[in-house]
Protein backbone atom coordinates (compact mmCIF):
# COMPACT_ATOMS: atom_id res chain seq x y z
CA UNK A 1 0.00 0.00 0.00
CA UNK A 2 1.18 3.48 -0.79
CA UNK A 3 0.30 5.01 2.55
CA UNK A 4 -0.27 4.05 6.16
CA UNK A 5 0.26 5.42 9.61
CA UNK A 6 0.60 3.92 13.05
CA UNK A 7 -1.91 4.28 15.87
CA UNK A 8 -0.27 2.77 18.93
CA UNK A 9 1.32 -0.42 17.61
CA UNK A 10 -1.20 -0.99 14.81
CA UNK A 11 -0.53 0.28 11.29
CA UNK A 12 -3.67 1.47 9.52
CA UNK A 13 -3.94 2.58 5.88
CA UNK A 14 -4.31 6.29 5.17
CA UNK A 15 -7.12 5.93 2.61
CA UNK A 16 -9.59 3.05 2.58
CA UNK A 17 -12.21 2.62 -0.14
CA UNK A 18 -15.29 0.51 0.59
CA UNK A 19 -17.50 -0.73 -2.25
CA UNK A 20 -21.03 -1.96 -1.63
CA UNK A 21 -24.19 -1.91 -3.71
CA UNK A 22 -26.21 -0.52 -0.77
CA UNK A 23 -25.59 1.37 2.45
CA UNK A 24 -27.39 1.10 5.77
CA UNK A 25 -29.75 3.93 4.87
CA UNK A 26 -31.05 2.08 1.81
CA UNK A 27 -34.60 0.70 2.23
CA UNK A 28 -33.22 -2.78 1.55
CA UNK A 29 -30.01 -2.40 3.54
CA UNK A 30 -29.27 -5.12 6.07
CA UNK A 31 -26.64 -6.84 8.15
CA UNK A 32 -23.95 -7.06 5.47
CA UNK A 33 -24.10 -3.30 4.92
CA UNK A 34 -24.00 -2.68 8.63
CA UNK A 35 -20.95 -4.91 9.01
CA UNK A 36 -19.03 -2.97 6.36
CA UNK A 37 -19.94 0.44 7.72
CA UNK A 38 -19.15 -0.45 11.32
CA UNK A 39 -15.68 -1.58 10.21
CA UNK A 40 -15.30 1.63 8.22
CA UNK A 41 -16.34 3.77 11.19
CA UNK A 42 -13.81 2.02 13.42
CA UNK A 43 -11.03 2.55 10.88
CA UNK A 44 -12.01 6.21 10.61
CA UNK A 45 -11.84 6.52 14.38
CA UNK A 46 -8.28 5.21 14.20
CA UNK A 47 -7.27 7.86 11.70
CA UNK A 48 -7.96 6.39 8.24
CA UNK A 49 -9.83 8.43 5.64
CA UNK A 50 -12.66 6.08 4.68
CA UNK A 51 -14.82 6.45 1.58
CA UNK A 52 -17.85 4.34 0.65
CA UNK A 53 -19.03 4.14 -2.97
CA UNK A 54 -22.61 2.91 -3.14
CA UNK A 55 -25.91 3.30 -4.99
CA UNK A 56 -28.35 6.18 -4.81
CA UNK A 57 -31.93 5.78 -3.65
CA UNK A 58 -34.90 8.07 -3.22
CA UNK A 59 -34.17 10.90 -0.79
CA UNK A 60 -30.48 10.06 -0.35
CA UNK A 61 -27.86 12.79 -0.93
CA UNK A 62 -25.14 12.13 -3.49
CA UNK A 63 -22.52 13.02 -0.87
CA UNK A 64 -22.70 12.61 2.89
CA UNK A 65 -20.41 12.34 5.93
CA UNK A 66 -21.65 9.67 8.34
CA UNK A 67 -19.80 8.14 11.29
CA UNK A 68 -16.50 9.43 9.89
CA UNK A 69 -17.13 7.85 6.47
CA UNK A 70 -17.46 9.90 3.29
CA UNK A 71 -20.41 8.28 1.48
CA UNK A 72 -20.54 8.90 -2.29
CA UNK A 73 -23.67 7.63 -4.07
CA UNK A 74 -24.20 7.12 -7.79
CA UNK A 75 -26.11 4.67 -9.95
CA UNK A 76 -28.86 2.23 -9.12
CA UNK A 77 -29.18 -1.47 -8.33
CA UNK A 78 -27.20 -2.51 -11.43
CA UNK A 79 -25.56 0.70 -12.66
CA UNK A 80 -23.78 1.26 -9.33
CA UNK A 81 -21.15 -1.23 -10.51
CA UNK A 82 -19.94 0.53 -13.67
CA UNK A 83 -20.32 3.94 -12.01
CA UNK A 84 -18.04 2.87 -9.16
CA UNK A 85 -15.45 1.43 -11.56
CA UNK A 86 -15.46 4.66 -13.58
CA UNK A 87 -14.88 6.65 -10.38
CA UNK A 88 -11.94 4.45 -9.38
CA UNK A 89 -10.40 4.64 -12.86
CA UNK A 90 -10.77 8.43 -12.94
CA UNK A 91 -8.97 8.75 -9.61
CA UNK A 92 -5.86 7.18 -11.17
CA UNK A 93 -5.82 10.15 -13.58
CA UNK A 94 -6.32 12.67 -10.79
CA UNK A 95 -9.94 13.26 -11.74
CA UNK A 96 -13.40 12.64 -10.40
CA UNK A 97 -14.89 12.33 -6.96
CA UNK A 98 -11.99 10.28 -5.56
CA UNK A 99 -9.16 12.45 -6.86
CA UNK A 100 -8.32 13.72 -3.35
CA UNK A 101 -8.77 10.28 -1.77
CA UNK A 102 -6.92 7.81 -3.97
CA UNK A 103 -7.16 4.60 -1.91
CA UNK A 104 -4.32 2.58 -0.41
CA UNK A 105 -6.62 -0.45 -0.06
CA UNK A 106 -10.06 -1.38 -1.40
CA UNK A 107 -12.70 -3.61 0.18
CA UNK A 108 -14.86 -4.95 -2.68
CA UNK A 109 -18.09 -6.36 -1.25
CA UNK A 110 -19.43 -9.33 -3.21
CA UNK A 111 -23.17 -9.51 -2.55
CA UNK A 112 -23.48 -12.25 -5.14
CA UNK A 113 -21.66 -10.03 -7.65
CA UNK A 114 -18.42 -8.13 -6.88
CA UNK A 115 -17.42 -4.77 -8.37
CA UNK A 116 -14.29 -6.27 -10.00
CA UNK A 117 -12.29 -3.26 -8.83
CA UNK A 118 -8.99 -5.00 -9.50
CA UNK A 119 -9.66 -4.72 -13.23
CA UNK A 120 -9.29 -0.93 -13.16
CA UNK A 121 -6.72 -0.38 -10.41
CA UNK A 122 -3.46 -1.75 -9.05
CA UNK A 123 -4.51 -0.90 -5.50
CA UNK A 124 -4.54 -3.98 -3.23
CA UNK A 125 -8.10 -5.26 -3.06
CA UNK A 126 -9.82 -7.45 -0.47
CA UNK A 127 -12.97 -9.34 -1.53
CA UNK A 128 -15.58 -9.35 1.25
CA UNK A 129 -18.13 -12.18 0.95
CA UNK A 130 -20.78 -12.79 3.59
CA UNK A 131 -22.15 -15.97 2.06
CA UNK A 132 -22.86 -17.67 -1.25
CA UNK A 133 -26.04 -16.71 -3.08
CA UNK A 134 -26.81 -19.87 -5.03
CA UNK A 135 -30.09 -20.42 -3.16
CA UNK A 136 -31.12 -16.78 -3.64
CA UNK A 137 -30.44 -16.28 -7.33
CA UNK A 138 -33.77 -17.78 -8.59
CA UNK A 139 -35.69 -14.74 -7.32
CA UNK A 140 -33.81 -12.62 -9.90
CA UNK A 141 -35.53 -14.42 -12.79
CA UNK A 142 -34.31 -17.10 -15.22
CA UNK A 143 -31.78 -14.97 -17.13
CA UNK A 144 -30.27 -12.85 -14.35
CA UNK A 145 -30.15 -15.83 -11.99
CA UNK A 146 -28.05 -17.90 -14.40
CA UNK A 147 -25.81 -14.94 -15.19
CA UNK A 148 -25.43 -14.06 -11.51
CA UNK A 149 -24.53 -17.60 -10.49
CA UNK A 150 -22.01 -17.82 -13.35
CA UNK A 151 -20.35 -14.59 -12.19
CA UNK A 152 -20.33 -15.67 -8.55
CA UNK A 153 -19.24 -19.28 -9.03
CA UNK A 154 -16.96 -19.12 -12.08
CA UNK A 155 -15.96 -15.63 -13.16
CA UNK A 156 -15.23 -14.00 -9.80
CA UNK A 157 -13.03 -16.83 -8.46
CA UNK A 158 -11.09 -16.72 -11.74
CA UNK A 159 -10.60 -12.94 -11.79
CA UNK A 160 -9.72 -12.89 -8.08
CA UNK A 161 -7.54 -16.01 -8.11
CA UNK A 162 -4.70 -14.11 -6.40
CA UNK A 163 -6.82 -11.83 -4.19
CA UNK A 164 -7.31 -11.97 -0.46
CA UNK A 165 -10.82 -12.85 0.74
CA UNK A 166 -12.58 -11.99 3.98
CA UNK A 167 -15.73 -13.76 5.10
CA UNK A 168 -17.74 -13.82 8.31
CA UNK A 169 -18.00 -17.48 9.32
CA UNK A 170 -16.38 -20.86 8.86
CA UNK A 171 -19.32 -22.22 6.81
CA UNK A 172 -18.99 -19.26 4.42
CA UNK A 173 -15.26 -19.94 4.13
CA UNK A 174 -16.08 -23.54 3.23
CA UNK A 175 -18.46 -22.28 0.51
CA UNK A 176 -15.69 -20.18 -0.98
CA UNK A 177 -13.39 -23.18 -0.99
CA UNK A 178 -15.99 -25.16 -2.92
CA UNK A 179 -15.97 -22.38 -5.52
CA UNK A 180 -12.22 -22.80 -5.94
CA UNK A 181 -10.82 -20.16 -3.57
CA UNK A 182 -7.69 -21.39 -1.80
CA UNK A 183 -8.25 -21.65 1.96
CA UNK A 184 -5.00 -19.85 2.72
CA UNK A 185 -6.37 -16.76 0.94
CA UNK A 186 -9.50 -16.66 3.12
CA UNK A 187 -9.66 -14.91 6.49
CA UNK A 188 -12.70 -15.35 8.72
CA UNK A 189 -13.55 -12.13 10.59
CA UNK A 190 -16.77 -12.42 12.56
CA UNK A 191 -19.06 -9.48 13.06
CA UNK A 192 -19.13 -7.30 16.12
CA UNK A 193 -22.02 -5.84 18.05
CA UNK A 194 -22.86 -2.37 19.33
CA UNK A 195 -23.42 -1.81 23.05
CA UNK A 196 -27.06 -1.78 24.10
CA UNK A 197 -28.23 1.86 23.98
CA UNK A 198 -28.54 3.29 27.48
CA UNK A 199 -32.16 4.28 26.80
CA UNK A 200 -33.03 0.64 26.03
CA UNK A 201 -31.43 -0.94 29.08
CA UNK A 202 -33.87 -2.41 31.53
CA UNK A 203 -33.93 -4.91 34.35
CA UNK A 204 -37.70 -5.23 34.19
CA UNK A 205 -39.04 -8.80 33.90
CA UNK A 206 -40.36 -9.95 30.55
CA UNK A 207 -44.10 -9.76 29.91
CA UNK A 208 -46.03 -12.45 31.75
CA UNK A 209 -48.63 -14.64 30.06
CA UNK A 210 -51.83 -14.62 32.12
CA UNK A 211 -53.32 -17.46 30.08
CA UNK A 212 -50.66 -19.86 31.31
CA UNK A 213 -47.85 -21.26 29.20
CA UNK A 214 -46.78 -18.65 26.67
CA UNK A 215 -43.89 -17.17 24.76
CA UNK A 216 -42.95 -13.80 23.25
CA UNK A 217 -41.18 -14.32 19.92
CA UNK A 218 -39.23 -11.82 17.86
CA UNK A 219 -37.83 -11.74 14.33
CA UNK A 220 -35.32 -9.06 13.31
CA UNK A 221 -34.83 -9.22 9.56
CA UNK A 222 -35.20 -7.69 6.15
CA UNK A 223 -38.52 -8.80 4.72
CA UNK A 224 -37.37 -10.63 1.61
CA UNK A 225 -38.14 -14.17 0.37
CA UNK A 226 -34.96 -15.95 1.47
CA UNK A 227 -35.48 -14.87 5.10
CA UNK A 228 -38.54 -17.20 5.13
CA UNK A 229 -40.48 -15.18 7.70
CA UNK A 230 -43.50 -17.25 6.64
CA UNK A 231 -42.05 -20.10 8.67
CA UNK A 232 -42.19 -17.97 11.82
CA UNK A 233 -45.82 -17.11 11.02
CA UNK A 234 -46.62 -20.80 10.54
CA UNK A 235 -45.00 -21.51 13.91
CA UNK A 236 -47.25 -18.92 15.56
CA UNK A 237 -50.36 -20.45 13.99
CA UNK A 238 -49.46 -23.99 14.96
CA UNK A 239 -48.51 -23.04 18.50
CA UNK A 240 -51.78 -21.15 18.92
CA UNK A 241 -53.71 -24.27 17.90
CA UNK A 242 -51.83 -26.14 20.64
CA UNK A 243 -53.08 -23.63 23.17
CA UNK A 244 -49.80 -21.74 23.58
CA UNK A 245 -50.20 -18.03 24.33
CA UNK A 246 -47.80 -16.88 21.63
CA UNK A 247 -46.98 -13.38 20.34
CA UNK A 248 -44.59 -12.43 17.51
CA UNK A 249 -42.92 -9.06 16.92
CA UNK A 250 -41.40 -8.57 13.46
CA UNK A 251 -38.77 -5.82 13.23
CA UNK A 252 -37.68 -4.78 9.76
CA UNK A 253 -39.13 -4.01 6.36
CA UNK A 254 -38.70 -4.99 2.72
CA UNK A 255 -40.42 -5.59 -0.57
CA UNK A 256 -41.89 -8.90 0.64
CA UNK A 257 -43.93 -7.20 3.40
CA UNK A 258 -47.26 -7.32 1.56
CA UNK A 259 -46.90 -11.09 1.03
CA UNK A 260 -46.31 -11.54 4.74
CA UNK A 261 -49.33 -9.41 5.63
CA UNK A 262 -51.42 -11.66 3.41
CA UNK A 263 -49.96 -14.75 5.07
CA UNK A 264 -50.89 -13.39 8.51
CA UNK A 265 -54.50 -13.00 7.37
CA UNK A 266 -54.58 -16.45 5.75
CA UNK A 267 -53.24 -18.05 8.93
CA UNK A 268 -55.69 -16.08 11.11
CA UNK A 269 -52.97 -14.82 13.46
CA UNK A 270 -53.42 -11.06 13.01
CA UNK A 271 -54.11 -10.65 16.75
CA UNK A 272 -50.79 -12.37 17.56
CA UNK A 273 -48.39 -10.73 15.09
CA UNK A 274 -47.17 -7.15 15.07
CA UNK A 275 -45.16 -5.64 12.20
CA UNK A 276 -42.96 -2.80 13.44
CA UNK A 277 -41.20 -1.94 10.18
CA UNK A 278 -37.96 0.03 10.36
CA UNK A 279 -37.39 1.25 13.91
CA UNK A 280 -34.69 3.17 15.75
CA UNK A 281 -31.84 1.29 17.36
CA UNK A 282 -33.27 2.07 20.79
CA UNK A 283 -36.69 0.73 19.85
CA UNK A 284 -35.19 -2.41 18.32
CA UNK A 285 -33.40 -3.17 21.57
CA UNK A 286 -36.54 -2.47 23.61
CA UNK A 287 -38.42 -5.05 21.53
CA UNK A 288 -35.58 -7.57 21.87
CA UNK A 289 -35.47 -7.05 25.62
CA UNK A 290 -39.16 -7.98 25.88
CA UNK A 291 -38.77 -11.24 23.93
CA UNK A 292 -38.30 -14.78 25.19
CA UNK A 293 -37.01 -16.31 21.96
CA UNK A 294 -35.57 -15.01 18.69
CA UNK A 295 -36.52 -16.90 15.52
CA UNK A 296 -34.27 -16.82 12.45
CA UNK A 297 -35.81 -19.15 9.85
CA UNK A 298 -33.63 -17.80 7.03
CA UNK A 299 -32.69 -20.05 4.14
CA UNK A 300 -29.17 -18.58 4.14
CA UNK A 301 -27.09 -16.46 6.53
CA UNK A 302 -23.43 -15.58 6.46
CA UNK A 303 -23.31 -15.01 10.20
CA UNK A 304 -26.56 -13.62 11.59
CA UNK A 305 -25.85 -10.33 13.36
CA UNK A 306 -29.31 -10.33 14.95
CA UNK A 307 -28.36 -13.55 16.78
CA UNK A 308 -25.75 -11.68 18.81
CA UNK A 309 -27.95 -8.61 19.28
CA UNK A 310 -30.68 -10.82 20.74
CA UNK A 311 -28.09 -12.61 22.86
CA UNK A 312 -27.11 -9.29 24.46
CA UNK A 313 -30.55 -9.37 26.09
CA UNK A 314 -30.31 -13.02 27.01
CA UNK A 315 -32.65 -14.02 24.17
CA UNK A 316 -31.61 -17.35 22.59
CA UNK A 317 -32.10 -18.00 18.88
CA UNK A 318 -33.90 -20.84 17.13
CA UNK A 319 -32.87 -21.20 13.49
CA UNK A 320 -32.05 -23.59 10.70
CA UNK A 321 -28.91 -25.69 10.68
CA UNK A 322 -28.95 -25.62 6.87
CA UNK A 323 -28.62 -21.82 6.79
CA UNK A 324 -24.83 -22.29 7.11
CA UNK A 325 -23.82 -19.22 9.10
CA UNK A 326 -26.01 -19.96 12.13
CA UNK A 327 -23.89 -23.02 12.79
CA UNK A 328 -21.23 -20.47 13.73
CA UNK A 329 -23.25 -17.76 15.50
CA UNK A 330 -25.47 -20.17 17.48
CA UNK A 331 -23.91 -22.82 19.70
CA UNK A 332 -26.55 -25.51 19.33
CA UNK A 333 -28.02 -26.50 22.67
CA UNK A 334 -25.99 -23.88 24.53
CA UNK A 335 -26.89 -20.39 23.26
CA UNK A 336 -29.84 -21.46 21.13
CA UNK A 337 -31.29 -24.34 19.15
CA UNK A 338 -30.70 -25.35 15.53
CA UNK A 339 -33.38 -27.36 13.75
CA UNK A 340 -33.85 -28.93 10.33
CA UNK A 341 -37.32 -27.82 9.21
CA UNK A 342 -40.50 -25.98 10.14
CA UNK A 343 -41.70 -28.91 12.26
CA UNK A 344 -38.47 -28.65 14.24
CA UNK A 345 -38.91 -24.90 14.59
CA UNK A 346 -42.39 -25.37 16.05
CA UNK A 347 -41.30 -28.22 18.29
CA UNK A 348 -38.29 -26.38 19.73
CA UNK A 349 -40.34 -23.23 20.34
CA UNK A 350 -43.12 -25.18 22.04
CA UNK A 351 -40.68 -27.04 24.28
CA UNK A 352 -38.91 -23.86 25.36
CA UNK A 353 -42.24 -22.11 25.98
CA UNK A 354 -42.95 -24.51 28.85
CA UNK A 355 -39.39 -25.26 30.00
CA UNK A 356 -38.42 -22.10 31.88
CA UNK A 357 -35.33 -23.70 33.41
CA UNK A 358 -33.82 -24.60 30.03
CA UNK A 359 -34.77 -21.23 28.60
CA UNK A 360 -32.98 -19.55 31.50
CA UNK A 361 -29.83 -21.62 30.90
CA UNK A 362 -29.79 -20.78 27.19
CA UNK A 363 -30.40 -17.14 28.04
CA UNK A 364 -27.45 -16.92 30.41
CA UNK A 365 -25.09 -18.63 27.96
CA UNK A 366 -26.22 -16.40 25.08
CA UNK A 367 -25.72 -13.23 27.10
CA UNK A 368 -22.27 -14.38 28.21
CA UNK A 369 -21.15 -15.21 24.67
CA UNK A 370 -22.34 -11.87 23.28
CA UNK A 371 -19.63 -10.17 25.32
CA UNK A 372 -17.00 -11.80 23.08
CA UNK A 373 -17.92 -9.67 20.07
CA UNK A 374 -17.08 -6.05 19.29
CA UNK A 375 -16.52 -3.94 16.18
CA UNK A 376 -13.12 -3.01 17.59
CA UNK A 377 -12.09 -6.65 17.36
CA UNK A 378 -13.62 -7.00 13.88
CA UNK A 379 -11.69 -3.95 12.65
CA UNK A 380 -8.48 -5.40 14.11
CA UNK A 381 -8.98 -8.38 11.83
CA UNK A 382 -9.17 -6.13 8.78
CA UNK A 383 -6.08 -4.19 9.83
CA UNK A 384 -4.20 -7.49 10.02
CA UNK A 385 -5.41 -8.44 6.53
CA UNK A 386 -4.36 -5.03 5.17
CA UNK A 387 -0.92 -5.46 6.74
CA UNK A 388 -0.56 -8.87 5.09
CA UNK A 389 -1.14 -7.26 1.69
CA UNK A 390 2.09 -5.28 2.14
CA UNK A 391 4.14 -8.40 2.78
Amino acid sequence: MSGSHTLGRVSVPTDVLLLCWRDTGHPQGGGSERYLERVGAELARRGSRVTLLTARYRGAPRKQMRDGILVLRAGGRLTVYPRALATIAAARLGRGRLRARVPDVIVDTQNGVPFFARLVTRTPTVILVHHGHREQWPVAGPVLSRLGWFIESRLSPRVHRRSRYVTVSDPSAAELERLGVDRDRITVIRGGVDPIPAAARTDAPRTAHPAGDGVNLVVVSRLVPHKQIEHALQAVARLAVRGVDVRLDIVGDGWWADRLTTAVADLDVADRVRFHGHVSDVRKHEILAAADLHLMPSRKEGWGLAVIEAAQHGVPTIGYRSSAGLVDSVIDGVTGVLVDDTDGLVSATAQLAVDAARRTALSAAARSRSADFSWHRTANGFVDVFAALRN
